[in-house]
């Protein structure tokens, strides 16, 4: 795959129509024209071959920047299966087994609580049933939350803590890890499905095994051989800081209308300006469309690359299948809360959510397809049945503002005709 994203196959020699394809950016254009969306980039290929590329509106609304294939994108989220792929290649090289308790190497979290009742002030707790395994990491089964919740006392504690949109300014990974512990559990690790740092501490939980910093980790064994070369934990010295894409927030409609708006967030936008002090492997990634297509192939092609591969096919299939107990969907193991997916008729595996029943999911879709997205509405997904890989950018907060996800299988799989 090129990164300067050129279509390098006639959509009908792979069974898709090019006019049907038309119907997705004609589709997304209409949130641009209505001031819901900034701009946006979205890519299909089948087969490994590029198909479709739509670009519309803009990276920079203010200063009149387009979208370009360049143009660098907060991916957020989309940061957790990179780190769920580093974690597993380190599995394979038997550094560690999956039902490990994660105390062997961050002793940190042998004493945390777990919550029971109370308030964030006054919490009652009790002792670690189970231990948090790796596995437990990798599926969001561990107990930790996030601060931006709002839904649990314990999600006030982090806010309390620092932990809602960000860090506490200078902690770095062992840091923000050792504080996270010291705090309670939402549940005994393994019993339910809550959305949280997870991904974050299986992020530390690789720099311990390969005594590397997450950043030279990532560059060495997935960026450098994918050819991942605009990919970084924020902008790099000498990166041309108008690249990167402005960040947008949702408005309420307006008086009269139905429709959401936008704004430029200069407080969010910042963040991601530089390399940060904390390398989150939950969210902390900028990427292009043409270097996260990369990494998307790969997952398509089940570990592999040209040239080389990252991940044993089995290893791949094992990561996503549903890890959910009794095959159950996140809308009944899950919380309620926020989540980068809809939860009905989908599971969860090891870094990824995956259909497990299209027709409660309501979206026409194959069960086994895998995915995640970011909280600034990005999103990809990889269609093992029809051979898919689909990707899209954009710069807006929350991912939950408008049904980006659904429309894009829909769409997508319209335009199939083989």
């Amino acid at each position: 795959m090129a990164s300067e994203l050129k279509v390098d196959t006639d959509p009908a020699e792979v069974g898709m129509d090019p006019d049907r394809l038309e119907r997705i950016d004609r589709r997304l254009a209409r949130w641009v024209d209505d001031g819901q969306l900034p701009g946006f980039l979205v890519t299909v290929a089948r087969h490994g071959k590029l198909v479709h590329v739509g670009r519309y509106g803009h990276r920079d609304v203010e200063n009149g920047l387009p979208v370009e294939d360049d143009t660098r994108w907060r991916i957020y989220s989309m940061t957790k299966p990179v780190t769920s792929v580093a974690a597993m290649m380190l599995y394979e090289e038997g550094a560690f087994e999956l039902n490990d308790p994660i105390t062997k190497w961050l002793p940190e979290f042998a004493d945390t609580r777990v919550y029971v009742a109370g308030s964030a002030q006054k919490p009652v707790t009790a002792p670690q049933v189970e231990p948090i395994r790796v596995w437990h990491l990798l599926t969001h089964m561990s107990g930790l939350t996030y601060g931006f919740h709002h839904a649990h006392p314990v999600d006030a504690m982090y806010r309390a803590m620092g932990f809602e949109w960000g860090t506490p300014a200078g902690a770095d990974s062992a840091d923000v890890v050792r504080l996270w512990a010291s705090v309670p559990l939402v549940f005994q690790p393994g019993t339910e499905w809550n959305y949280g740092v997870s991904t974050d501490v299986l992020g530390r939980l690789v720099e311990v095994l390969s005594g590397q910093p997450l950043d030279e980790f990532f560059e060495q064994r997935i960026f450098a051989p994918l050819g991942m070369r605009e990919t970084s934990f924020g902008l790099r010295p000498g990166d041309d800081p108008s690249s990167l894409a402005r960040l947008y927030l949702a408005t309420p409609p307006a008086a009269g209308s139905r429709t959401t708006g936008m704004m430029f967030s200069e407080g969010f936008d910042a963040a991601a300006h530089s390399k940060p002090a904390f390398l989150s492997g939950g969210g902390g990634l900028v990427s292009t469309a043409g270097d996260y297509l990369k990494f998307v192939e790969v997952l398509r092609r089940r570990g592999a690359y040209d040239g080389g591969r990252l991940l044993g096919p089995r290893t791949v299939s094992h990561m996503v299948r549903n890890h959910l107990p009794g095959n159950s969907d996140l809308e009944g193991f899950g919380r309620p809360l926020f989540a980068e997916t809809p939860l009905r008729g989908v599971g969860f595996g090891l870094g990824f959510s995956m259909v497990i029943d299209p027709v409660r999911y309501a979206v026409v879709a194959n069960a086994g397809d895998f995915s995640w997205g970011g909280a600034a509405s990005t999103a990809f997904y990889v269609d093992p049945v029809e051979d898919l890989t689909v990707s899209f950018y954009t710069q807006l907060l929350p991912s939950s503002t408008l049904p980006i996800r659904n429309y894009l299988r829909a769409m997508v799989n319209q335009a199939l005709v083989d």
